[in-house]
């Protein structure tokens, strides 16, 4: 490590640290993979000869890439070419052993990405969304144009192809329910072969996920997850005869699976209370046999046609590696390795809604603390016992940090996912303030300096919880949030409008109350904690107008408020711009509260 890098604090170097996720690989050609990397400083696209070892970057853009994937026979690496991170542009292509870039599909005008599916003949799906058009699904045969066989009005996003490319599944929510999706089984000039609907009968809380057909050719199973007994788990549909096979994979928490590359079994990735591990289910005899891993949270993992599987580990104390079931290493990007942190535990508290379960970690000494509430986004997502630079960068600064898996949240169930409905933001901030009251009465934080923190949908839970519970907190960091919902639904992506009619019930004009009664905007009067507010100008999730209206009104009510404008989109992948925004944060929180210990 050079003296600079020696010299600099850890929570820098855990940003810095050279990172990779897990290598993709061309199903013909395993020896070719297609991995991200932050080696430069951006996060891009790398290709990968495993046969030599040879590395190479493939895309070099301001803003970073992180879509990308590899054709069947691995000649051609794919990847989403937007603006400045605003999602919305078209496929490229780039020769595996480097190149130029090409138009993947010529002749699709640019969009948001509705998934991709490349087939060995050259055959290409690509989905796209568009504001106030709803999903389109395009098949694009070499040197022929593209040939429309799906349209509709409410979101929808190519699954997979078949092996032999001649079937094509759709995950599609034409009944309008944007968190539960039906699936759909096509030949490729768009005549339907099957249908797979849990929202049949006017039940609306069961979803499916297209998880991938069988990688043999001329089998017609497909891998699907249902949500049949409360939770995510998997099932084989043969698309053909209409016969479901629920597999026995006795597990608690949620369950997802993926082929091994002959068909013969499934990898399981087991998910339960915000830490998970892998499996090996056999079809022939439906044994299920665990894969050794330690604690923690696999982000991904993949079987390679040896049969070893790939994963991707961390643990909230030390950093993501690349490994393998034989027990090696599999990746690793010359550097400095980021240093650990501190280890998190397991709370459980009382709630209005049920038992809520957080991770906390701490600082050494005795609390109580400074303490940061780190709300995760989504909200279909859930905290985990994973790496996270920014909660190790608080702890680093005596700062205890607690991270809520609030209803909404994934991985305890489908009532608690879909708990939030009609009182959107609300419901969630019953149970932070439930932990927060355990926080304090516990003894680990100080009730004075309470910061409610969070991006995406954390950030906007930060200033709907700032202006909804004013006497709690003492600062506020939202990141990238919703702040004003009805001009964030006129500006949003088409697909999160179609969530948020989901969420609410109705669009603003069906159902202005609920709208209202969740907006950050309509409780910024109430706002008495100093807020910073950071936002990219591409956003477009959380677009840039609505958070400048409620920066506007904020203004004009003399409420202490800093915001930080960046150009990118949701976030960015540049890691010294990530690095700038936490240390303008960590210096908001330290003059509020007093501290002096930013740095």
């Amino acid at each position: 490590m050079s003296d600079v890098f020696a010299a600099m604090p850890d929570w820098e170097k855990r940003f810095r640290a050279p990172r990779v996720g897990l290598p993709d690989w061309a199903q013909d050609a395993p020896e070719r993979s297609l991995y991200v990397s932050n080696a430069t400083g951006t996060y891009e696209l790398y290709a990968w000869d495993r046969r030599s070892d040879t590395r190479r970057q493939v895309t070099d853009r301001p803003n970073g890439t992180t879509d990308g994937t590899l054709s069947p026979d691995g000649e051609w690496i794919w990847w989403f070419s937007d603006t400045d991170g605003d999602e919305f542009g078209v496929w490229m292509r780039q020769p595996f052993a480097g190149g130029d870039d090409e138009p993947g599909a010529p002749g699709l005008a640019p969009s948001y990405p509705a998934g991709l599916a490349l087939g060995r003949d050259g055959t290409v799906v690509v989905g796209r969304s568009l504001d106030d058009e709803g999903t389109s699904i395009h098949v694009v045969r070499p040197g022929q144009p593209a040939e429309l066989v799906y349209r509709h009005p409410e979101s929808a996003g190519v699954g997979d192809l078949s092996e032999d490319g001649t079937l094509l599944a759709v995950e599609h929510t034409e009944h309008g329910d944007a968190m539960h999706s039906s699936l759909r089984v096509m030949t490729l000039d768009g005549t339907t072969v099957a249908e797979l609907d849990d929202t049949a009968g006017g039940e609306r809380e069961l979803g499916l996920e297209c998880l991938g057909f069988a990688p043999v050719a001329g089998d017609t199973r497909l891998l699907v997850a249902h949500q049949r007994r409360g939770r995510w788990e998997p099932m084989v549909w043969d698309v053909t005869t209409g016969r479901e096979t629920e597999l026995a994979i006795d597990l608690p928490g949620d369950v997802a699976a993926e082929w091994y590359p002959d068909g013969s079994a499934l990898l399981v990735e087991h998910t339960h209370q915000g830490r998970s591990e892998l499996w090996r289910y056999a079809f022939a005899d439906g044994a299920l046999t665990r894969i050794p891993t330690d604690p923690g949270t696999i982000s991904a993992a993949t079987a390679r046609p040896d049969g070893t599987v790939e994963f991707l580990w961390s643990s909230a104390a030390l950093p993501p590696a690349v490994r393998s079931s034989t027990g090696a290493t599999v990746l690793e990007v010359p550097g400095f390795t980021a240093p650990p942190s501190v280890p998190a535990h397991d709370v459980w508290v009382e709630g209005p809604g049920g038992r809520i379960h957080a991770f906390v970690q701490q600082p050494r000494g005795d609390g109580p603390f400074p303490t940061v509430f780190d709300i995760h986004g989504g909200p279909t997502w859930h905290d985990s016992d994973a790496f996270a630079a920014a909660p190790a960068a608080w702890v680093d600064h005596g700062f205890a940090v607690v991270r809520v898996n609030y209803r909404g949240s994934t991985g305890y169930g489908r009532e608690w996912t879909d708990a939030l409905k009609h009182r959107v933001g609300l419901i969630e901030l019953e149970d932070i303030a439930a932990v927060g009251e355990w926080a304090v009465a516990s003894g680990l934080a100080d009730p004075a300096k309470l910061v409610l923190a969070g991006g995406s949908w954390g950030g906007y839970l930060t200033l709907l919880g700032l202006g909804t519970q004013p006497q709690a907190w003492a600062a506020g960091l939202a990141a990238v949030p919703v702040a004003d919902y009805l001009a964030s639904y006129e500006d949003e992506m088409e697909a999160l409008k179609a969530l948020d009619r989901t969420l609410f019930g109705g669009s603003p004009q069906e159902v202005p109350d609920r709208y209202a009664a969740s907006s950050p905007l309509t409780y910024v009067e109430q706002v008495r904690a100093p807020v910073f507010i950071s936002a990219g100008t591409n956003d477009p999730r959380c677009p840039i107008r609505q958070i400048d209206n409620y920066v506007e009104r904020l203004a004009s009510l003399g409420k202490v408020h800093e915001v930080y404008r960046y150009d990118a989109g949701h976030g960015s992948l540049v890691v010294e711009e990530r690095i700038k925004q936490l240390r303008l944060e960590l210096a908001f929180a330290d003059r509020v509260l007093g501290l002096g210990a930013a740095g």
